[in-house]
């Protein structure tokens, strides 16, 4: 209830009025003026008392100082703002604790971090994963902790759309991916969560195609060779001979190339094919994989073009250049109708250089783009069985890519054609040193 501050007015004003009249039946009214004045702020400071002393510790009593008139009023309203603060209080601290215990029940690891990255937080996982100890490390930096120069570079990067991999510091064989996400005045809230199973089972089934694709290659290899043989010499054979071995010729031909296919890309991906950067004739290479193109083209007569508009050199390994570009190329060959028309256009801007392979084929649904670069995915199975494609195709080219920090865009749709695009970064262009000429010797 509100205190009624004129009534509390005329209180002490009519207290005043009348120890000044007492004092003035005994003859002198300024004692009792200064007498009333005097019990007035006496009563004040002794209440003022009162309220500092239990302003310094609140909770030794439940309730608060006793008084009457505008200090009891004070007393009131301060006991009942200091006990909504307390149950405030105590409701926030349930529910951070409630938080702490959910997120201490993840098997991730948890971290939050200032915008510098000293630690203010972490759950049990993070103490399991990370090896990180509540007594020590509070405040400190994470890159002190977790010393990887990947992690750091990640961690002031700002861009937080893709995970990192890594080792953890404490268990060298629990592999690792990192998440970062900001909150706050460029808070960091770190999650690491194990994906040692994952990474093992990518590691064998790599090391599975890689090796099964070696083994199967030596007898296939004399399989092929066999059979060759018999082609060149099918006259010799029985008519109904002839067919079948020609069939056989043709798979194996295939199988060949699934396994080349294979053994490159595990190489790729494993790393155990460096990338070998070198000054790259971009121009050159184009002409020499479209002329085989035209060839591979044969009855079908496309109409194959080439456009170049950047005649610098491009940094990079030349073979895995040549095999990204020729499966793009090829690919728009065997999938365009018999003349139809297929464009290479090797160009630059300020994002970098592009190389554009567009053709006027059946196009493809926009839903499977997505998923094209996965290896063995097909579109539209029944296609293959006529172009004979291994289906890993535009999964070398991802990776060559990535190798070359490049990317790969994908514009189709269907019965417009497809184009396939890749970006390159300007640093890998270089200009071309000019030739000598008789007059400059």
């Amino acid at each position: 209830m509100q205190y009624n501050w004129s009534r509390h007015v005329r209180l002490i004003i009519s207290g005043i009025i009348g120890a000044t009249l007492i004092g003035l039946y005994l003859g002198s009214p300024i004692y009792g003026f200064t007498f009333a004045v005097t019990v007035y702020l006496w009563w004040t400071l002794k209440q003022t008392g009162r309220l500092y002393k239990w302003l310094g510790n609140p909770n030794a009593s439940e309730q608060a100082p006793q008084s009457v008139g505008l200090w009891g009023d004070i007393f009131d309203h301060l006991h009942r703002l200091h006990q909504t603060h307390l149950s405030t209080q105590d409701r926030l601290r349930a529910q951070i604790n409630r938080v702490q215990e959910s997120t201490n029940a993840m098997r991730d690891g948890v971290v939050m971090t200032n915008n510098r990255g000293s630690m203010e937080w972490w759950n049990g996982s993070a103490e399991y994963l990370l090896g990180f100890r509540r007594t020590t490390d509070q405040g400190q930096l994470i890159h002190n902790l977790i010393r990887t120069p990947a992690f750091k570079s990640y961690f002031d990067s700002r861009d937080y759309r893709e995970p990192l991999e890594i080792n953890s510091p404490a268990k060298p064989h629990i592999h690792l991916q990192i998440q970062i996400s900001l909150f706050g005045d460029d808070d960091r809230l770190i999650v690491a969560k194990d994906v040692t199973r994952l990474y093992q089972l990518e590691q064998m089934r790599r090391d599975f195609v890689g090796n099964v694709s070696h083994e199967m290659r030596t007898p296939l290899t004399v399989i092929s060779g066999y059979l060759e043989t018999m082609v060149d010499n099918a006259e010799d054979l029985p008519p109904k001979w002839r067919r079948a071995i020609n069939t056989m010729s043709a798979q194996s031909s295939r199988m060949e190339a699934l396994i080349t296919d294979l053994i490159l890309l595990s190489k790729i991906e494993t790393g155990e094919q460096t990338v070998h950067d070198s000054l790259t004739d971009v121009e050159e290479l184009l002409e020499q994989i479209c002329r085989d193109a035209q060839a591979l083209s044969g009855d079908k007569q496309h109409q194959l073009s080439v456009q170049v508009s950047d005649r610098r050199l491009l940094r990079g390994d030349e073979s895995q250049l040549r095999s990204a570009f020729s499966n793009l190329i090829f690919n728009a060959v065997k999938y365009t109708p018999p003349k139809g028309q297929i464009t290479v256009s090797w160009f630059s801007d300020r994002d970098g250089a592009h190389l554009s392979v567009k053709d006027t084929g059946i196009g493809i649904d926009p839903i499977h783009i997505p998923r094209l670069t996965e290896r063995f995915y097909r579109a539209d199975p029944s296609r293959h069985k006529d172009t004979g494609g291994t289906g890993l195709g535009l999964a070398i080219v991802k990776h060559v890519l990535l190798n070359h920090d490049g990317a790969l865009n994908i514009r189709s749709s269907i019965g417009s054609g497809s184009e396939f695009i890749c970006h390159f970064p300007r640093e890998r262009l270089v200009e071309r040193v000019p030739e000598k000429t008789d007059s400059d010797a």
